[in-house]
Protein backbone atom coordinates (compact mmCIF):
# COMPACT_ATOMS: atom_id res chain seq x y z
CA UNK A 1 0.00 0.00 0.00
CA UNK A 2 0.77 3.88 -0.83
CA UNK A 3 1.55 5.59 2.45
CA UNK A 4 -0.40 8.39 1.78
CA UNK A 5 1.80 10.62 4.59
CA UNK A 6 4.58 10.49 2.52
CA UNK A 7 3.38 11.16 -1.27
CA UNK A 8 6.21 12.56 -3.46
CA UNK A 9 5.45 16.23 -5.82
CA UNK A 10 2.04 16.11 -4.56
CA UNK A 11 0.80 12.91 -6.26
CA UNK A 12 -2.36 11.65 -5.11
CA UNK A 13 -2.58 7.34 -4.13
CA UNK A 14 -3.57 6.00 -7.62
CA UNK A 15 -1.07 7.71 -9.36
CA UNK A 16 1.97 7.06 -6.99
CA UNK A 17 0.58 3.58 -6.80
CA UNK A 18 0.22 3.00 -11.05
CA UNK A 19 4.10 4.83 -10.98
CA UNK A 20 5.53 2.51 -8.15
CA UNK A 21 4.12 -0.55 -9.79
CA UNK A 22 5.69 0.62 -13.69
CA UNK A 23 9.24 1.21 -12.14
CA UNK A 24 9.38 -2.04 -10.13
CA UNK A 25 8.44 -3.82 -13.23
CA UNK A 26 10.95 -1.58 -15.03
CA UNK A 27 13.88 -2.89 -12.77
CA UNK A 28 12.38 -6.58 -12.70
CA UNK A 29 12.71 -6.70 -16.42
CA UNK A 30 13.34 -3.95 -18.33
CA UNK A 31 10.58 -4.04 -20.71
CA UNK A 32 7.31 -1.77 -21.01
CA UNK A 33 4.87 -2.21 -18.69
CA UNK A 34 1.36 -2.18 -20.15
CA UNK A 35 -2.54 -1.10 -18.65
CA UNK A 36 -3.57 -4.88 -18.85
CA UNK A 37 -0.09 -5.78 -17.16
CA UNK A 38 -1.19 -3.29 -14.67
CA UNK A 39 -4.54 -3.96 -14.37
CA UNK A 40 -3.74 -7.72 -13.56
CA UNK A 41 -1.18 -6.44 -10.29
CA UNK A 42 -2.31 -3.54 -8.84
CA UNK A 43 -3.89 -3.31 -5.32
CA UNK A 44 -6.61 -2.02 -5.24
CA UNK A 45 -7.56 -2.87 -8.85
CA UNK A 46 -7.87 0.12 -11.53
CA UNK A 47 -9.52 -0.75 -14.61
CA UNK A 48 -7.08 -0.70 -17.64
CA UNK A 49 -9.05 2.77 -19.13
CA UNK A 50 -8.40 4.33 -15.71
CA UNK A 51 -4.67 3.46 -15.86
CA UNK A 52 -4.46 4.37 -19.55
CA UNK A 53 -5.62 7.98 -18.12
CA UNK A 54 -3.24 7.82 -15.22
CA UNK A 55 -0.33 7.06 -17.15
CA UNK A 56 -0.99 9.61 -19.82
CA UNK A 57 -0.79 11.61 -16.93
CA UNK A 58 2.26 10.24 -15.21
CA UNK A 59 3.60 11.17 -19.36
CA UNK A 60 2.57 14.78 -19.26
CA UNK A 61 4.20 15.00 -16.56
CA UNK A 62 8.08 13.85 -17.54
CA UNK A 63 7.75 10.92 -15.32
CA UNK A 64 6.75 7.72 -18.17
CA UNK A 65 7.54 7.84 -21.88
CA UNK A 66 6.33 5.36 -24.84
CA UNK A 67 9.48 3.94 -26.60
CA UNK A 68 7.19 2.89 -29.21
CA UNK A 69 4.05 4.14 -30.78
CA UNK A 70 1.96 0.87 -29.31
CA UNK A 71 4.40 0.10 -26.71
CA UNK A 72 3.42 0.46 -23.14
CA UNK A 73 5.15 2.75 -20.72
CA UNK A 74 8.69 2.78 -19.16
CA UNK A 75 10.02 5.49 -16.64
CA UNK A 76 12.30 8.20 -17.30
CA UNK A 77 15.02 9.23 -15.41
CA UNK A 78 12.50 12.05 -13.54
CA UNK A 79 10.49 8.94 -12.87
CA UNK A 80 12.92 6.69 -11.22
CA UNK A 81 14.33 9.49 -9.45
CA UNK A 82 10.52 10.19 -7.98
CA UNK A 83 10.55 6.66 -7.01
CA UNK A 84 13.62 6.69 -5.27
CA UNK A 85 13.01 9.61 -3.35
CA UNK A 86 9.67 8.97 -1.97
CA UNK A 87 8.16 5.56 -3.42
CA UNK A 88 10.66 3.19 -2.55
CA UNK A 89 10.93 0.83 0.43
CA UNK A 90 14.78 -0.19 1.15
CA UNK A 91 15.73 -3.21 2.63
CA UNK A 92 17.51 -4.11 5.63
CA UNK A 93 20.72 -6.52 6.41
CA UNK A 94 20.23 -9.12 9.07
CA UNK A 95 22.75 -10.49 10.94
CA UNK A 96 23.72 -13.21 8.67
CA UNK A 97 24.30 -11.36 5.99
CA UNK A 98 26.17 -8.41 7.90
CA UNK A 99 28.23 -11.48 9.06
CA UNK A 100 29.07 -12.69 5.85
CA UNK A 101 30.39 -9.62 3.93
CA UNK A 102 32.20 -8.68 7.26
CA UNK A 103 34.04 -12.33 6.80
CA UNK A 104 34.36 -12.12 3.36
CA UNK A 105 36.54 -8.77 4.03
CA UNK A 106 38.40 -9.51 6.85
CA UNK A 107 42.21 -9.57 6.33
CA UNK A 108 43.00 -13.24 6.95
CA UNK A 109 46.73 -12.26 6.29
CA UNK A 110 45.41 -10.75 2.84
CA UNK A 111 47.43 -6.96 1.90
CA UNK A 112 44.83 -4.31 2.13
CA UNK A 113 44.61 -4.00 -1.53
CA UNK A 114 42.89 -7.65 -2.14
CA UNK A 115 40.93 -6.69 0.33
CA UNK A 116 39.41 -3.65 -1.44
CA UNK A 117 39.70 -5.63 -4.58
CA UNK A 118 37.88 -8.44 -2.86
CA UNK A 119 35.75 -5.96 -1.44
CA UNK A 120 34.92 -4.46 -4.94
CA UNK A 121 34.42 -8.38 -6.41
CA UNK A 122 31.48 -9.23 -3.77
CA UNK A 123 29.81 -5.78 -4.43
CA UNK A 124 29.11 -6.68 -8.31
CA UNK A 125 28.55 -10.26 -7.38
CA UNK A 126 25.46 -8.56 -4.97
CA UNK A 127 24.68 -6.31 -7.27
CA UNK A 128 24.82 -7.84 -10.75
CA UNK A 129 26.79 -4.34 -11.63
CA UNK A 130 30.37 -2.96 -10.98
CA UNK A 131 31.73 -2.21 -7.81
CA UNK A 132 34.21 0.01 -6.99
CA UNK A 133 35.95 0.62 -4.16
CA UNK A 134 38.30 4.10 -3.96
CA UNK A 135 40.97 3.62 -1.50
CA UNK A 136 43.24 6.99 -0.96
CA UNK A 137 46.82 6.96 -0.89
CA UNK A 138 47.83 6.83 3.10
CA UNK A 139 50.35 8.93 4.30
CA UNK A 140 51.46 7.37 7.33
CA UNK A 141 54.27 6.87 8.50
CA UNK A 142 56.72 3.82 6.51
CA UNK A 143 58.62 1.12 8.06
CA UNK A 144 60.98 -0.82 4.51
CA UNK A 145 61.14 0.06 1.59
CA UNK A 146 62.69 -2.56 -1.12
CA UNK A 147 63.32 -3.05 -4.28
CA UNK A 148 63.27 -6.50 -6.31
CA UNK A 149 64.05 -7.29 -10.17
CA UNK A 150 61.57 -8.25 -12.16
CA UNK A 151 63.42 -8.65 -15.08
CA UNK A 152 64.51 -6.66 -17.79
CA UNK A 153 63.84 -3.08 -17.03
CA UNK A 154 60.99 -3.63 -14.99
CA UNK A 155 61.59 -3.60 -10.63
CA UNK A 156 58.79 -3.90 -8.46
CA UNK A 157 58.89 -1.27 -5.63
CA UNK A 158 57.43 -2.77 -1.74
CA UNK A 159 56.36 -0.06 0.87
CA UNK A 160 55.87 -1.45 4.01
CA UNK A 161 53.66 1.22 6.71
CA UNK A 162 54.27 1.30 10.58
CA UNK A 163 51.28 -0.12 10.69
CA UNK A 164 51.86 -3.73 8.94
CA UNK A 165 50.08 -2.74 5.35
CA UNK A 166 51.93 -3.33 2.38
CA UNK A 167 51.57 -1.32 -1.30
CA UNK A 168 53.48 -3.01 -4.19
CA UNK A 169 54.23 -0.32 -7.60
CA UNK A 170 55.91 -1.94 -10.42
CA UNK A 171 58.56 0.88 -12.29
CA UNK A 172 60.85 1.03 -15.11
CA UNK A 173 64.41 0.65 -14.39
CA UNK A 174 67.03 2.03 -17.16
CA UNK A 175 68.86 -0.35 -19.58
CA UNK A 176 71.56 -2.77 -17.76
CA UNK A 177 70.88 -1.99 -14.09
CA UNK A 178 72.70 -4.41 -11.82
CA UNK A 179 71.19 -6.30 -9.14
CA UNK A 180 73.67 -3.68 -6.83
CA UNK A 181 72.15 -1.20 -7.99
CA UNK A 182 68.62 -2.53 -6.12
CA UNK A 183 70.13 -3.10 -3.20
CA UNK A 184 72.33 0.58 -3.10
CA UNK A 185 68.57 2.21 -3.94
CA UNK A 186 66.72 0.13 -0.81
CA UNK A 187 69.73 0.55 1.57
CA UNK A 188 69.69 4.27 0.73
CA UNK A 189 66.04 4.75 1.64
CA UNK A 190 66.08 2.72 4.41
CA UNK A 191 68.80 4.88 6.10
CA UNK A 192 66.66 7.98 5.47
CA UNK A 193 63.39 6.57 6.89
CA UNK A 194 63.24 7.18 10.73
CA UNK A 195 59.65 7.03 11.22
CA UNK A 196 58.56 9.41 8.34
CA UNK A 197 56.00 9.72 5.92
CA UNK A 198 56.27 9.22 2.10
CA UNK A 199 55.92 13.15 1.83
CA UNK A 200 58.91 13.54 4.37
CA UNK A 201 60.59 10.84 3.13
CA UNK A 202 60.51 12.64 -0.20
CA UNK A 203 61.39 15.73 0.57
CA UNK A 204 64.42 14.06 2.81
CA UNK A 205 65.75 12.72 -1.02
CA UNK A 206 65.38 15.72 -2.80
CA UNK A 207 67.06 17.67 -0.23
CA UNK A 208 69.86 14.73 -0.16
CA UNK A 209 70.29 14.24 -3.40
CA UNK A 210 71.09 17.73 -4.46
CA UNK A 211 73.60 18.13 -1.93
CA UNK A 212 75.65 14.76 -1.90
CA UNK A 213 74.06 13.00 -5.56
CA UNK A 214 78.42 12.05 -6.20
CA UNK A 215 77.74 9.74 -3.40
CA UNK A 216 75.46 7.54 -5.28
CA UNK A 217 75.22 5.29 -7.79
CA UNK A 218 73.66 7.69 -11.33
CA UNK A 219 71.92 3.88 -11.91
CA UNK A 220 70.75 3.83 -7.86
CA UNK A 221 69.68 7.52 -8.14
CA UNK A 222 67.42 6.98 -11.02
CA UNK A 223 65.51 3.94 -9.42
CA UNK A 224 65.01 5.96 -6.15
CA UNK A 225 63.79 8.82 -8.35
CA UNK A 226 61.49 6.46 -10.26
CA UNK A 227 60.63 4.15 -7.76
CA UNK A 228 59.22 7.96 -4.92
CA UNK A 229 57.72 9.11 -8.49
CA UNK A 230 55.07 6.28 -8.76
CA UNK A 231 53.73 7.34 -5.24
CA UNK A 232 53.67 10.90 -6.32
CA UNK A 233 50.08 11.71 -6.49
CA UNK A 234 46.70 12.24 -4.56
CA UNK A 235 44.02 10.61 -5.82
CA UNK A 236 44.23 7.03 -4.66
CA UNK A 237 43.41 3.59 -6.13
CA UNK A 238 40.51 2.88 -7.70
CA UNK A 239 39.26 -0.83 -7.47
CA UNK A 240 36.41 -1.74 -10.58
CA UNK A 241 35.37 -5.13 -10.63
CA UNK A 242 32.47 -6.28 -12.79
CA UNK A 243 32.57 -4.07 -15.67
CA UNK A 244 31.27 -7.01 -17.77
CA UNK A 245 27.84 -6.97 -16.02
CA UNK A 246 27.22 -3.40 -17.55
CA UNK A 247 27.01 -5.26 -21.74
CA UNK A 248 24.50 -7.72 -20.20
CA UNK A 249 21.70 -4.49 -21.09
CA UNK A 250 22.87 -2.96 -23.63
CA UNK A 251 19.48 -1.27 -25.19
CA UNK A 252 18.98 -0.14 -21.47
CA UNK A 253 22.36 2.02 -22.09
CA UNK A 254 21.74 1.95 -25.66
CA UNK A 255 24.68 1.60 -27.25
CA UNK A 256 28.43 -0.56 -26.90
CA UNK A 257 30.36 2.69 -27.76
CA UNK A 258 28.26 4.25 -24.68
CA UNK A 259 29.79 1.48 -22.38
CA UNK A 260 33.14 1.86 -23.66
CA UNK A 261 33.31 5.45 -22.64
CA UNK A 262 32.19 4.63 -19.43
CA UNK A 263 34.84 2.26 -18.82
CA UNK A 264 37.66 4.78 -20.28
CA UNK A 265 35.88 7.11 -18.04
CA UNK A 266 36.12 4.59 -14.89
CA UNK A 267 40.29 4.57 -15.39
CA UNK A 268 40.91 8.17 -16.00
CA UNK A 269 42.52 9.36 -12.71
CA UNK A 270 40.07 12.63 -12.67
CA UNK A 271 37.49 9.84 -11.46
CA UNK A 272 39.09 9.37 -8.31
CA UNK A 273 38.61 12.98 -7.60
CA UNK A 274 35.37 13.51 -8.56
CA UNK A 275 34.27 9.79 -6.61
CA UNK A 276 35.90 11.37 -3.50
CA UNK A 277 34.12 14.56 -4.12
CA UNK A 278 30.96 12.50 -4.06
CA UNK A 279 31.31 10.69 -0.96
CA UNK A 280 32.53 13.87 1.01
CA UNK A 281 29.05 15.44 -0.19
CA UNK A 282 27.02 12.69 1.45
CA UNK A 283 26.66 11.81 4.87
CA UNK A 284 25.50 8.23 4.12
CA UNK A 285 24.54 6.42 0.73
CA UNK A 286 23.99 8.38 -2.47
CA UNK A 287 22.07 7.65 -5.41
CA UNK A 288 22.96 8.94 -8.54
CA UNK A 289 20.72 8.86 -11.84
CA UNK A 290 21.62 9.46 -15.29
CA UNK A 291 23.54 12.80 -15.44
CA UNK A 292 22.93 14.12 -11.44
CA UNK A 293 26.39 13.69 -10.41
CA UNK A 294 28.17 15.55 -13.63
CA UNK A 295 30.33 12.20 -13.20
CA UNK A 296 29.61 10.56 -16.59
CA UNK A 297 27.04 13.01 -18.45
CA UNK A 298 24.95 9.99 -20.13
CA UNK A 299 21.86 8.98 -19.61
CA UNK A 300 20.98 5.13 -18.76
CA UNK A 301 23.59 4.87 -16.27
CA UNK A 302 23.41 5.01 -12.23
CA UNK A 303 26.04 5.23 -9.52
CA UNK A 304 25.09 4.42 -6.06
CA UNK A 305 28.33 5.77 -3.82
CA UNK A 306 29.09 5.73 0.19
CA UNK A 307 31.66 7.17 2.17
CA UNK A 308 34.19 4.80 4.26
CA UNK A 309 34.64 6.78 7.28
CA UNK A 310 37.43 6.02 10.07
CA UNK A 311 36.80 6.09 13.57
CA UNK A 312 38.08 9.57 13.31
CA UNK A 313 35.08 10.03 11.14
CA UNK A 314 37.06 11.21 8.55
CA UNK A 315 36.58 9.85 4.79
CA UNK A 316 38.93 7.43 3.93
CA UNK A 317 37.52 6.54 0.14
CA UNK A 318 34.25 6.15 -1.49
CA UNK A 319 32.19 2.55 -1.91
CA UNK A 320 29.58 1.85 -4.26
CA UNK A 321 28.16 0.33 -7.59
CA UNK A 322 27.84 1.59 -10.95
CA UNK A 323 24.87 0.08 -13.15
CA UNK A 324 22.06 0.68 -15.26
CA UNK A 325 19.14 2.81 -13.98
CA UNK A 326 17.41 -0.05 -13.63
CA UNK A 327 19.32 -1.55 -10.74
CA UNK A 328 17.76 -2.65 -7.45
CA UNK A 329 18.33 0.19 -5.16
CA UNK A 330 16.40 -1.13 -2.09
CA UNK A 331 18.96 -4.18 -2.01
CA UNK A 332 22.00 -2.35 -3.04
CA UNK A 333 21.38 0.12 -0.81
CA UNK A 334 21.85 -1.31 2.42
CA UNK A 335 24.68 -3.51 1.04
CA UNK A 336 26.65 -0.47 0.10
CA UNK A 337 26.14 1.58 3.50
CA UNK A 338 27.42 -1.75 5.34
CA UNK A 339 30.54 -2.39 2.72
CA UNK A 340 31.47 1.27 3.71
CA UNK A 341 30.82 1.05 7.36
CA UNK A 342 33.24 -2.22 7.10
CA UNK A 343 36.05 -0.54 4.87
CA UNK A 344 36.05 2.06 7.31
CA UNK A 345 36.98 0.28 9.79
CA UNK A 346 39.81 -1.85 7.82
CA UNK A 347 41.10 1.73 6.94
CA UNK A 348 40.87 3.13 10.40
Amino acid sequence: MIDLSNLPGGMDARSASVLREIVEQYMETGDPVASKTLAQRLTPSLSPATIRNVMAELTQAGLLFSPHVSAGRLPTEKGVRLFVDGLLQFGALDETERAQIAGRLALRGRSMQETLAEASTMLSGLSAAAGLVLAPKGDGALKHIEFVALGPGKALVILVAADGQVENRVIETPPGLPPSALVEAGNYLNSLLGDVTLTALRQRVSEHLQQNRSDLDALATSVIESGLAMWDEQHGTLYLRGQGNLLTDITEIEKLTTIQMLFERLEAQETMLRLLQLAQESDGVRIYIGAESGFFGMSGVSMVVAPARNEQNRIVGAIGVIGPTRLNYGRIVPVVDYTARVIGRLLS
